[in-house]
């Protein structure tokens, strides 16, 4: 019986695993530790992604391989490559589908609406990282060596999600503090449920017209993140939140004793300019469609309050 290959740990792995899983599809989840999702279909295993023959011999078999793994942000230039040469090597080696989880980074900056056939434009180092690792793979699929597809998210929302805005705002504005965002707090953002992530991940895995191209995941919500924060706190059931913007230099500053901070200049341009992502196209093909945004909203602040409660 064939299987799906799931790589990564994160809020959108573990949607996608989760989700294969209870549709009755046999699942093999690999993260570096081997932790992972506790399903009865779920066989959790260790492995190195940047491995091509240990993954080569996990994925033999395999109707497909959904890679949701990345590295740590401030190692993107240097990790990236050899991760995505080794899953490419993988799928071109077993026939295994490729599903790609990706993001907006490789478009660059667009003024107006992101739409799936816009050029790869990246004018950043993690930007150019990301549009190649696509363009690798799609020169694969045109060659005939793979089928491969890409799923691109808007920033992260829901339980587990990890983007700017859930590690700058939503807890501090539970505790009632004062919360930094690092980008302008009234521009227009494309916000995406990693559970709605993961449903299109899904879906295009199914679908023979997915390969060799790309698709939006759903945008749940585009309000601005005093708007979004605001709805947030409305249905947390805390003060209207007090927000206050993180500029360049104060990034640049909190870098010195954190690095990982400069790794946010680059990428200030999607945070201080509207950010928008149609999925018009996904929508109607995949039958993927948003999740209404006071569920995913109630869900984050579950979550946090839920790690809050346990220390």
């Amino acid at each position: 019986m064939s299987f799906v290959v799931v790589t990564g740990a994160g809020a959108t792995a573990r949607a996608a695993t989760n989700q294969f899983a209870d549709s009755g599809e046999q699942v093999r989840q690999l993260t570096r530790s081997g932790a992972g999702v506790n399903h009865p279909l779920v066989e959790r295993l260790a492995a190195d992604v940047t491995d091509a023959d240990r993954l080569t011999e996990l994925t033999k078999g395999a109707r497909v391989l959904v890679n949701c793994a990345i590295p740590a942000y401030d190692r993107w230039a240097t990790e990236v490559p050899p991760m995505a040469a080794a899953l490419l090597t993988a799928v071109e080696r077993t026939g295994a589908g490729y599903v790609m989880l990706g993001n907006t980074y490789g478009y660059g900056h667009v003024a107006g609406p992101i739409t799936e056939d816009l050029p790869m434009a990246a004018t950043t180092v993690k930007g150019r990282v990301r549009a190649q690792m696509w363009l690798d793979a799609l020169a694969a699929d045109e060659a005939g060596r793979a089928r491969v597809t890409e799923v691109r998210a808007g920033a992260f929302l829901g339980a587990g999600a990890i983007s700017g805005y859930t590690l700058f705002v939503p807890g501090p504005v539970l505790a009632g503090e004062v919360a930094g965002y690092p980008g302008d707090l009234d521009v227009a953002h494309s916000w995406a449920y990693t559970e709605d992530v993961a449903r299109t991940l899904v879906a295009a895995s199914r679908d023979d017209r997915a390969w060799g191209r790309a698709w939006h995941a759903p945008v749940t919500s585009t309000l601005s993140v005093r708007a979004l924060t605001t709805r947030l706190a409305e249905l947390a059931g805390v003060p209207e939140p007090t927000l206050t913007r993180i500029h360049a230099d104060q990034l640049t500053a909190m870098a010195a004793e954190t690095p990982l901070f400069a790794e946010l200049l680059e990428m200030l341009y999607s945070t201080e300019h509207p950010h928008l992502l149609d999925a018009t196209y996904t929508e109607a093909m995949l039958g993927v469609h948003p999740t209404p945004l006071d569920t995913v909203l109630r869900e984050t602040v579950d979550a946090l309050r839920t790690v809050e409660a346990a220390g």
